[in-house]
């Protein structure tokens, strides 16, 4: 079985563009979230979110006829996967057939659907784009990614809502542990900023809408006065490599891969279960697969918490931390990345990932901004509001979707 390495990373996000300045920016503590201008949210109860101004991403590196056969979801993985092979030391054409991708992305293509199903409504059938299909479908992402840069290896989507990334890695593992592949691009894109996306989480409850005069305070995980989440878009890609083959071209190694954990609720479609134990398995599942134990990692550990800022999910998460550490849960330092970043959905693995590996390169941990009140049901460490300088060995990143889903991946400093 092969060992697995991180050697390249890229980013797309309303924070910053670019995984080094995506580091900056969470490390001071910045926030992404705006209030939106794509869409009309006169009558959303929630008006903000991680939108990605257009300018930040043009068409020209793809050309305005390949860019208008593209979501923006697909836009975003191809700009993050061009950083990341590059970074990685990688070419960015002809990969080949030991070159794999694997995305995660939960909503695909609702931007398309969003957009053609008001021009089917207000011009008619005719006036369909014909490329809403190959635009909007679930695969998309991947696909273009392997257009763009000539693989020829496996190429899919992983599709389990908040989680899909996290999945979307852990396939990506095994494709290199046995041998399938040298190289996976892999890691989540997510663009779900539409009338229809907003209008279904608002009608959940599960948006802040409290703050859309003050955008950069809306998102409070663990704190008392959490009131939900912000939705955001981007993307954040990771090249994973086996060890050898890194070895062999003198790669530099951004991080190890040492274990991961997969459960499900089977609870509820929607909302987590209370008691954490399914969470807390998957936490110690990551574990026992690198073979180490809570005494072995909780004071050296990092954790990039699922921490979506509402009410249930942040006190299950802490619940669970708590049964899968047990004593040593108050010597675990926690945070939620999505204070600054918003929720990526299906990217959001992807992008806290990259995070995970600032965390561990830097030897500095990001805080949870907008932490000022605790509540009795999360007391843990959550590194409020300020990074912190801290000696990590280990990096825990937690992922959970609706369905149930239930994902930690375990990650070593190189």
């Amino acid at each position: 079985m092969h060992d697995v390495v991180i050697t390249g990373m890229g980013v797309v996000s309303s924070l910053a563009m670019g995984a080094e300045e995506f580091g900056r920016a969470i490390l001071a503590g910045k926030s992404g979230l705006r209030p939106l201008t794509r869409i009309c949210t006169e009558d959303l109860p929630c008006k903000i979110g991680g939108e990605i101004p257009d300018d930040w991403i043009g068409n020209e590196q793809y050309g305005p006829n390949v860019a208008r056969q593209m979501d923006r979801a697909s836009r975003y993985a191809v700009h993050a996967s061009r950083e990341a092979l590059l970074t990685a030391g990688l070419p960015i054409e002809n990969l080949g057939r030991r070159i794999g991708i694997v995305i995660g992305a939960g909503l695909s293509g609702l931007d398309t659907l969003q957009t053609q199903t008001e021009r089917l409504l207000t011009k008619g059938a005719g006036m369909v784009s014909p490329f809403t299909i190959p635009t909007l479908m679930p695969n998309a992402a991947p696909a273009n990614v392997s257009l763009a840069f000539g693989v020829t290896g496996p190429c899919y989507t992983v599709s389990s809502a908040c989680a899909s990334s996290g999945h979307a890695l852990i396939d990506a593992v095994e494709l290199i542990r046995r041998g399938a592949c040298d190289i996976v691009i892999t890691g989540g894109t997510e663009s779900s900023l539409t009338r229809l996306g907003m209008a279904a989480f608002a009608k959940m409850r599960a948006l802040s809408s409290n703050s859309n005069d003050n955008p950069a305070q809306a998102v409070r995980p663990f704190d008392l006065n959490r009131e939900g989440l912000v939705m955001s878009e981007g993307a954040g890609i990771v090249v994973l490599e086996s060890a050898e083959h890194a070895q062999s071209r003198n790669a530099s190694v951004q991080a190890r891969v040492l274990g991961y954990g997969m459960t499900t609720d089977a609870s509820n479609i929607v909302r987590p279960d209370a008691t954490g134990v399914e969470p807390a398995r998957a936490m110690q599942e990551a574990l026992a697969s690198a073979g180490l134990s809570v005494n072995d990692v909780a004071s050296q550990m990092y954790v990039n918490a699922h921490g979506t800022g509402t009410s249930l999910n942040d006190a299950t998460e802490t619940r669970a931390l708590k049964l899968a550490f047990g004593e040593h849960a108050s010597r675990l330092q926690v945070s939620s990345t999505k204070s600054m970043t918003g929720h990526l959905i299906g990217a959001a693995c992807g992008l806290e990932t990259v995070a995970c590996l600032i965390a561990l390169q830097q030897q500095m941990l990001p805080p949870t901004i907008n932490y000022e009140t605790p509540d009795p049901e999360c007391d843990l460490d959550y590194i409020p509001n300020v990074a912190r300088a801290a000696s990590v060995e280990f990096a825990l990143n937690n992922s959970f979707g609706f369905g149930g889903h239930n994902v930690s991946l375990l990650l070593g400093r190189a």
